[in-house]
């Protein structure tokens, strides 16, 4: 194991739960107003998942008033506090940058329990 790996290994989070492209998740960051900390909520749909190590991240799509407004987060960030997977949703491609295009019932994901039943 190079210098670089062992270093790496010591900044890795195992604490966040398994999620992938086309999952809703709520994604708890801690925020720095000035002096005041808070904590924020984003909620959306994960676009991607890319990188490795400690250079992985995940792109979170929602819709605020209207506009789609997308996010990157690190995923071994300690700025991230929790990771929650409100749904999973079926999606067959690793990258689903088509539903910046889609807007209503169009941009719904299936839900896996409603892909397996028929």
């Amino acid at each position: 194991m190079s210098l670089l790996q062992y270093v790496q290994n010591g900044h890795l989070r195992f604490d966040l739960p398994e999620f992938k492209t086309g999952d809703i998740v709520k994604v708890h960051g801690r925020i720095i107003e000035g002096e005041k900390e808070r904590i924020q909520v984003y909620e959306g749909v994960v676009l991607r998942r890319s990188g490795s190590s400690t250079s992985a991240t995940f792109t979170v799509r929602k819709i605020s008033n209207g506009v789609g407004v997308e996010r990157v987060f690190p995923v071994h960030s300690p700025r991230i506090l929790k990771v929650e997977v409100v749904s999973s949703g079926k999606v067959r491609r690793a990258r689903i940058y088509y539903l910046r295009n889609l807007q209503g019932k169009a941009a719904k994901l299936r839900k896996i329990d409603d892909a397996t039943a028929g």
